[in-house]
């Protein structure tokens, strides 16, 4: 058997980001005998090592915020220069993409897909317009146009252009519900079974929305007493964040867990699911929490694709931090029974392992059509 095909990933660094979990999902289910994962990067990435040991290599380009554009363009021309090993490359990185595809086009790489994780982006007016300007690339140097949802992928392409949709899987097996998880996860954390805990997993920027959280769950505590709020993650808006709770005097009912990688466990612990985002691609935290059987409290501003059918999803205007609060005390009041949806979820096309084996499918796919054209283009100038 001939050596693996292999891919190349560009995102910004492998951290335990939606997109960057999702990759590492689908890279620990494929059949990495036929498909194998290299990455191109920033900066280094919790799941580094892991990548190491499942057989992948990680390149580095330096940050195109500390190098210039300038610099920036020039490190990624010179690695296509000298890594030609590559026949497709799959980039991550939303409407900063441009740069990557542009260039992998420029030094002959046939498959160039561009993956939309996202329906909007982060920063400020001029930062905006550096992405809407390198975004403007990507229908030009994309072979093939990914997305995990509709509304990411007409935000990133356009709403005339296809793209084939890829879900946000999980391996729904390791998120089913178990009362002895439960109690460990709780006992971890300093809670009781008396507490009514929410949890939510998401990186601190503005997107997720943090602040609009913790001033409704201050309103929550004056209702519930003993609720407590699980805050997952890492991110620049992290010590304000912790400011505000200090400001607030949350200290006791709020806790900051950082970076974990035992999310089923952390989902088991909880009684419900807190998701204000501002906006999003299709979350795989969203997900993850339908599996485990909690119900979850979302921001209208979240695509609907995202229910999977088991009665979990409230969708919630961000205008009205009272309907928020009123839905959580219902909760409280009356706790639903705990059941797994692992079913669902794979009736659902959720399932990571299905996932992996058709994007394994598609790359090869695509390979050999490039293969066949070149050789039709050799007999015909024969």
């Amino acid at each position: 058997m001939g050596s693996p095909v292999r891919i190349l990933h560009a995102v910004v660094n492998m951290n335990r980001g939606g997109a960057e979990t999702l990759i590492m999902n689908l890279y620990r289910h494929l059949d990495r005998s036929a498909v194998q994962f290299d990455f191109l990067t920033s900066y280094e990435g919790e799941f580094d090592a892991e990548i190491a040991s499942l057989g992948g290599q990680v390149h580095r380009l330096p940050a195109l915020k500390e190098a210039g554009h300038f610099q920036y363009l020039k490190a990624v021309n010179d690695f296509f220069k000298t890594n030609k090993q590559y026949s497709v490359v799959h980039a991550h990185m939303d409407k900063m993409s441009g740069h990557i595809l542009s260039s992998a086009k420029r030094h002959g790489v046939p498959i160039r897909i561009a993956h939309s994780h996202s329906t909007s982006s982060e920063g400020h007016l001029a930062i905006r317009s550096y992405k809407w300007y390198t975004g403007q690339k990507i229908n030009k140097a994309a072979t093939d146009r990914l997305a995990c949802s509709q509304s990411a992928g007409s935000w990133l392409f356009g709403r005339s252009v296809n793209f084939k949709k890829i879900n946000n899987s999980i391996d729904s097996e390791s998120f089913e519900y178990c009362h002895e998880k439960r109690i460990n996860a709780r006992k971890e954390f300093g809670l009781s079974e008396e507490h009514f805990v929410l949890g939510h997993v998401g990186r601190f920027s503005q997107p997720k929305n943090h602040t609009f959280l913790i001033h409704m769950f201050l309103k929550v505590v004056t209702h519930i007493p003993n609720a407590r709020l699980l805050l997952v993650g890492e991110g620049p808006l992290k010590g304000h964040i912790m400011s505000l709770v200090e400001r607030l005097k949350l200290e006791e009912h709020i806790v900051f867990l950082g970076k974990r990688s035992d999310i089923p466990e952390v989902l088991t612990g909880c009684d419900a699911f807190v998701f204000p985002s501002l906006y999003e691609g299709l979350p795989v935290s969203l997900v993850e929490a339908q599996a485990s059987g909690l119900p979850c409290l979302v921001s209208d501003h979240v695509t609907h694709e995202i229910d999977i059918g088991a009665g979990l999803i409230q969708f919630l205007t961000l205008r009205e931090s009272e309907q928020w609060v009123k839905s959580l005390i219902a909760l409280e009041r009356n706790r639903p029974k705990r059941q797994s949806q692992h079913e669902r979820v794979v009736e659902k096309g959720f399932n990571i392992l299905e996932t992996a084996t058709a994007l394994q499918s598609f790359y090869l796919k695509r390979l050999k059509e490039v293969s066949h054209d070149k050789t039709d283009g050799l007999h015909a100038n024969i």
